[in-house]
This record gives C-alpha cells, sequence and structure tokens, in this order.
C-alpha cells in the first residue's frame, strides 16, 4: 500500500471509513479501524504507534476541559425551564405585530443560543413551547417550524459554541477570537430571518396574524416582562465578557457558567437530585463521545497528512488552475454535501485537520474560515435527509405537523443561511472586525 499513490490511499481510507458507518459502526471506531490498518499497511506495525502519540496529544489540552462545563451549562439551563419565561416575555412585547411571535422566537433562540452554546436547546424547548402556542394563534405551521429550527441552529455560531470550541482545538486558533468573529454573522443571520418574517407576514397576515387585542399587554406589564432578561443576561455577560475581554479563559468562563446555570436553576427551584443525576449523565456520555472521536479523528488525520495529503491537495489546486476562493468553495460545497449525511462532529473531526493548513497556504484567516465553517453545519443541521434539526422537531411537533411539512419549511431557510453564507464569503470583514477590534 506504501507504493500507491495519495489519491489512491485517500480513495481507501474514506470508503472504508463511510463502509464501516453505513453497516453501523460508531464514527470514532471507523476512523479508529480505517487509520490503523491504514498505518500498518503503510507505515508497518510502527505506524501503530501514532495512535498513543494521538491520544495523549489529544487529552494534553487544557482547553478540553471547557467542553463538559458548557455541555453541563446548557442542560442545565434547558431543564430550568427559562425558556417558558422568556417566550412569555416576548408574547407581551411583540405578540401585537404581524409575524411577532415568530421574530419573538428568534430572539429567544439567539438568547438560548448564548446561554446553551449547542443547537438542539433551543429547538427542543420551543418546538414544545412556542409551537403549540403559535399554532393555536393560526400562525402558518411551515412557518412556525421553519423559524424555529433555523432560530435553533443559531446556537452553532453565537458564542460561547461548544463547536467553535472544537475547531479551536483542532486548528490551535484562539477561542476568544473565535467567540468575537461568531458574534456579529451570528446577529446578522438572526436579523435576516427576522426581516424575512416581517416581509412574508406584512404581505400575507394570515401568516402570522397579530395577538388580539384583549391578549395585548400594557406598557406596565411589558415592563415588567423584562425582568426576565435578568438572569440570562448576567450569565452571558459574565461569561462572554470574560473571554473575550481576556479577563478569564475559556475553561474559567465555563465554570462560571456552570456555576452560574446551577444558580438560575436553584432560583427556579429546579434543582433536585434527580435533575443532577440527569444532566450529570448526559454530559458524561456527551463528553465520553467527543473524546473517544477527537482521539481517533487526530489518528487518522496524522495518517492522511503522512501519506502526503497537503501535497496531493496543492497538485489539484496547481493542476487545475484553481483560484484561492474556488478552493474555499469547493470546501464549502463539500460540507454542504457532508452535511446532508454526517454530524457536525463528525465533519469537524474529519476535516477540519485537513483543511486548515490548506486555508493557511492559500493566505486566507483561519478564524474567518472557522466561521464559514459554521455558517455551514448550520445548513446542513436543516438539509434533508438527515439534518440533526429536522429530527428534533419531528421528535416534539404535534400530529397535524407532518415530515412534508417539516422538511418543507426548512428550504426557506436553507436558503437564508446561504445568503448570510454569500455575505461573510463576499465581505470576511463581518466576521473579522470585531476580533481585530477586541485582540
Amino acid at each position: 500500500m506504501a507504493e500507491l499513490d495519495p489519491m489512491t490511499i485517500t480513495a481507501i481510507m474514506f470508503v472504508s471509513m463511510l463502509g464501516l458507518m453505513a453497516i453501523g459502526a460508531p464514527l470514532a471506531w471507523a476512523l479508529m479501524i480505517s487509520g490503523m490498518g491504514s498505518a500498518y499497511l503503510m507505515f508497518g506495525a510502527g505506524g501503530l504507534d501514532l495512535l498513543l502519540a494521538s491520544a495523549y496529544e489529544t487529552m494534553d489540552n487544557f482547553l478540553l476541559v471547557a467542553l463538559p462545563l458548557f455541555i453541563f451549562m446548557g442542560l442545565v439551563l434547558e431543564r430550568s425551564g427559562i425558556t417558558d419565561d422568556l417566550f412569555e416575555m416576548i408574547h407581551k412585547l411583540v405578540g401585537g405585530l404581524p409575524g411577532g411571535l415568530g421574530v419573538g422566537t428568534v430572539l429567544i433562540c439567539a438568547i438560548i443560543a448564548a446561554m446553551a452554546g449547542v443547537s438542539g436547546a433551543a429547538t427542543v424547548s420551543l418546538g414544545i413551547i412556542a409551537l403549540p402556542a403559535m399554532l393555536k394563534r393560526s400562525y402558518d405551521k411551515r412557518l412556525v417550524t421553519g423559524t424555529i429550527m433555523a432560530g435553533g441552529a443559531l446556537g452553532f455560531l453565537i458564542p460561547p459554541s461548544v463547536l467553535m470550541i472544537i475547531y479551536a482545538f483542532l486548528s490551535r486558533d484562539s477561542v476568544g477570537k473565535l467567540f468575537a468573529a461568531g458574534l456579529m454573522p451570528g446577529l446578522m443571520l438572526a436579523g435576516i430571518y427576522i426581516a424575512y418574517i416581517l416581509i412574508r407576514c406584512r404581505l400575507n397576515p394570515e401568516l402570522g396574524p397579530p395577538t388580539p387585542k384583549a391578549e395585548r399587554a400594557n406598557g406596565i406589564e411589558k415592563l415588567k416582562s423584562l425582568r426576565h432578561l435578568i438572569g440570562p443576561g448576567l450569565l452571558v455577560g459574565v461569561v462572554l465578557g470574560g473571554i473575550v475581554g481576556g479577563v478569564t479563559s475559556p475553561s474559567e468562563a465555563s465554570a462560571i457558567g456552570a456555576a452560574g446555570a446551577l444558580l438560575i436553576a436553584a432560583l427556579r427551584r429546579q434543582v433536585d437530585l434527580a435533575m443532577l443525576s440527569s444532566v450529570l449523565q448526559t454530559t458524561a456520555k456527551l463528553m465520553g463521545m467527543l473524546i473517544w472521536i477527537a482521539i481517533a479523528a487526530v489518528f487518522f488525520s496524522k495518517i492522511y497528512v503522512g501519506l502526503g495529503a497537503g501535497m496531493m491537495v496543492q497538485d489539484l489546486i496547481d493542476d487545475y488552475s484553481l483560484s484561492p476562493h474556488a478552493v474555499i468553495i469547493a470546501m464549502l460545497v463539500s460540507y454542504f454535501l457532508l452535511g446532508m449525511f454526517l454530524d457536525d462532529f463528525a465533519i469537524i473531526f474529519i476535516t477540519v485537520p485537513l483543511y486548515v493548513p490548506v486555508v493557511r497556504e492559500l493566505g486566507f484567516d483561519t478564524v474567518w474560515f472557522a466561521v464559514l465553517f459554521i455558517l455551514s453545519m448550520q445548513s446542513a443541521y436543516l438539509t434533508p435527509p438527515f439534518g440533526y434539526n429536522l429530527f428534533y422537531m419531528r421528535s416534539v411537533a404535534p400530529k397535524e405537523v407532518t415530515i412534508v411539512d417539516i422538511y418543507m419549511s426548512a428550504l426557506p431557510f436553507v436558503a437564508l443561511q446561504i445568503l448570510g453564507l454569500a455575505l461573510v464569503v463576499i465581505f470576511p470583514g463581518i466576521a473579522l472586525w470585531l476580533p481585530s477590534l477586541l485582540f
């Protein structure tokens, strides 16, 4: 096998990995088995030493301490019931506008994203709370489900994002810079969603009728409802402000965030042994999965890089006279296609170690590329047939919302996400302005 050209070895490695996944092997074992087989065939028994080196390299990174704590924080907040209060607040503030509850749903998703750092938290909680409430008020079911799924995906981009922490671990970029880079594109995308909802409901008010006048809150009630922002606002401000301002490391901020989430849940009288046991078990399961995938992916990428992957990619660029931007677009297309079949963790562990060196060689900012990657993952979570938010929504949607409705509702928002991606590609300053200002 060592005598084969890199392209053939690439095909063997990836086909074997995908074949193992197709027969039901977990991603970590598919990567491990494919990598070990390739290492042995190319380098002999000594090649397996790379597995030990990969395990040490993966675990010897203090940044990983932030992951379980941010996951724990998100799970605690999800179970604290804070989403109910936020939806009640939004109903009072903007329910009187055509499409106002849809606009509010996007805002709540952005707030939850800034507290939880994962996509599923907002999608599931708002699917349970906001979806029935809006359907009861005669909102169009496809507009509603699409709004919740797209808003839930903001958890990838608006910091603190678990996916960004993993990207920083693999690319050796600053977590603070990545968080700062994701903030403006995340707010921009939320603004695009809000504009789309308002325009559609202005043109056709039946899609999102305003709340009847009898149910609308007066000025005093609106002011009182803002108290529900105090806890989330303080938590987000302390966690993000500490990281971006350089006061705390990501690991320290994650510990503060976890403690703050527990405090919020305790004040809401939602903390008990059953809840803590469930949250801790789920956190441990997720971290166990992530660590095994990380070790296997680092090992797999070391083998792949060792056979000359960088030279192979450079030769392809030279042979086809590809411009640097054409290479970036090809990478983004590959993310879009992979997202139809693999989850975000699989994609990031497989591709980032391979793509980031090429991005650096082409002279692009890897922080900018991180935002492009995250935006691509947002689209992947809404893209049939295996978009995760589609299945999250299916698990909580009432019977009148069919799987066809869920798939169709996602398509306009995928188009909006691609628009946001294109804007960041064309105008890198959207992502890079805030990091350049703060760092």
